[in-house]
């Protein structure tokens, strides 16, 4: 009895682990994904698209390893162009990787127009109203975001309601009855439905350039800072006695200001700066030193403890450059998953299943979007053509920690001893010559294992590189991106 209840035993175990390693190889949740493929992220869907500009969002993966679901999302815009107010039910990190715009957005139940350029990064909490101006002078701006789905109406996708709109999209507002809109504002069907009817369409939209008639969205953001809150708090802005003229404004009769004021104002006003602006809002990736730097290549991860903004979204940044031919040692993240998006270059990631296989090695190059989970060991290698450099977000905005495998203080290096070496099964001189072998830490030079990156040679600058002088890259378009 006891042999058989052994055997039976080992079956269950064997049948358990080959059904595992399927599991791994094959699938992590989505059904339809090769283990290849597995962690690079293709699921592109166009959520905005108008000759203003665009928003394409990769979607990111579902299943057991999915810690926190997180999309990216990639956002262009054309010069004197507007991304029209809405409020999302996810909270967004917004990276500027180029070009210059201006926020406005809800803080504390106050409007705070916040002025953005290349490299800051700006946070939006969920269900916060929003809008975007792309401010640079004759350049399309380019925006890389996380979406952070946990808190959206529908798992694992996300929602905007938009607070402006014509005829796609419509305001929030357009469902509601005429009348009970009308007596809400306090203004005629008429004058309702001069607002309300607008032709306009697309999420994204120009900003007129023409002076005699231009758009409810140009009379509003053509103003300063003081006009907008004056106006807006104005009580009686048709035919009203506040001794401010049509003419003087140069606005329609029914204007934009009253349709945003109890929307954008607060009755009690906060104390600000005289711009309305907050810096401790914006994080400059490229004005501050790497966290780490060798002849290999800098890293830098920003946490909730430098900017502060992060602790209410849970969600950390990154950004790393890696030179020709270097690696990003082994390493695990045991606080939080990975979302990675190569800026420019070309290189290969490999990543390691928990049973000890090989779940993907595959090659990278601008645009690709990837994805590590928490817990599983990976690398990143550069091609030896040009440097490999690529931005991201963690799924924890705590000080990450990452645990290197391999070179100086690793894992290995700190837990050497009797234990270890016996674990590997070899002798303790063979086994210690082994892992003291590497003397750099971190970033490693790895020129016999860089992949040549015959598909995909970009000649690329071959000065070091550091953020305070890596604002300018040249024309190289991101897979998001028109």
């Amino acid at each position: 009895m006891g042999k058989i209840l052994s055997f039976l035993l080992v079956l269950v175990l064997v049948i358990s682990v080959r059904g595992y390693e399927e599991e791994e190889q094959g699938d992590s949740g989505s059904g339809s994904v090769s283990g290849k493929e597995l962690f690079l992220l293709h699921d592109t869907e166009d959520v905005v698209k108008t000759e203003a500009g665009g928003m394409k969002v990769v979607k990111g993966m579902t299943g057991k390893f999915v810690d926190k679901p997180m999309h990216i999302g990639f956002i262009t815009m054309e010069p004197k162009s507007l991304f029209i107010p809405q409020y999302l039910d996810s909270s967004l990190i917004i990276f500027i990787r180029r070009g210059e715009a201006k926020i406005g957005s809800i803080r504390n139940d106050e409007l705070v127009e916040q002025q953005l350029k290349t490299g800051d990064i700006y946070t939006i909490v969920a269900g916060s109203v929003f809008y975007i101006e792309n401010t640079g002078e004759g350049q399309r701006l380019q925006i890389i975001c996380s979406i952070d789905t946990s808190e959206s109406l529908h798992w694992h996708a996300f929602q905007s309601f938009f607070i402006g709109g014509g005829r796609n999209p419509s305001s929030i507002l357009a469902g509601f009855d005429r009348k009970t809109l009308s007596t809400a504002f306090n203004v005629s069907i008429s004058e309702l439905e001069e607002v309300m009817s607008s032709p306009q369409s697309g999420a994204i939209v120009y900003l007129s350039p023409d002076s005699k008639s231009p758009s409810l969205w140009t009379h509003f953001l053509n103003l300063d800072h003081h006009e907008k809150k004056a106006h807006l708090k104005r009580l009686a802005l048709i035919g009203g006695d506040d001794g401010v003229s049509e003419s003087k404004i140069e606005r329609p009769r029914w204007s934009l200001r009253k349709l945003l004021k109890s929307l954008f104002v607060s009755e009690n006003e906060a104390n600000k700066d005289k711009t309305g602006e907050s810096q401790e809002d914006v994080y400059n990736l490229y004005d501050r030193n790497p966290d780490f730097q060798n002849n290999y290549g800098w890293s830098m991860a920003i946490d909730e403890t430098q900017f502060k903004p992060l602790n209410h979204s849970g969600i950390g940044v990154y950004l790393v450059n890696l030179t020709a031919g270097s690696m990003m040692a082994p390493h695990i993240n045991a606080k939080a998953s990975e979302y990675g998006i190569v800026l420019r270059g070309s290189g290969t990631i490999q990543i390691v299943f928990p049973n000890g296989t090989l779940a993907v090695n595959t090659k990278v190059s601008e645009g690709s979007v990837f994805w590590i989970p928490r817990y599983f060991a990976f690398c990143q290698i550069s091609s030896r053509t040009g440097p490999l450099e690529f931005f991201g977000f963690t799924t924890s905005s705590q000080k990450n920690n990452p645990q290197f495998l391999v070179g100086q203080n690793s894992l290995l290096q700190t837990m050497f001893g009797r234990e270890l070496v016996a674990s590997f099964g070899v002798k303790e001189e063979v086994f210690k010559k082994f892992i003291y072998a590497q003397h750099q830490s971190t970033i490693l030079p790895t020129a016999s294992v860089a992949p040549p990156d015959d598909v995909n040679r970009v000649i690329l600058r071959k000065e070091k590189m550091v953020p305070k002088v890596a604002k300018k890259y040249g024309n190289e378009i991101l897979m998001g991106f028109e």
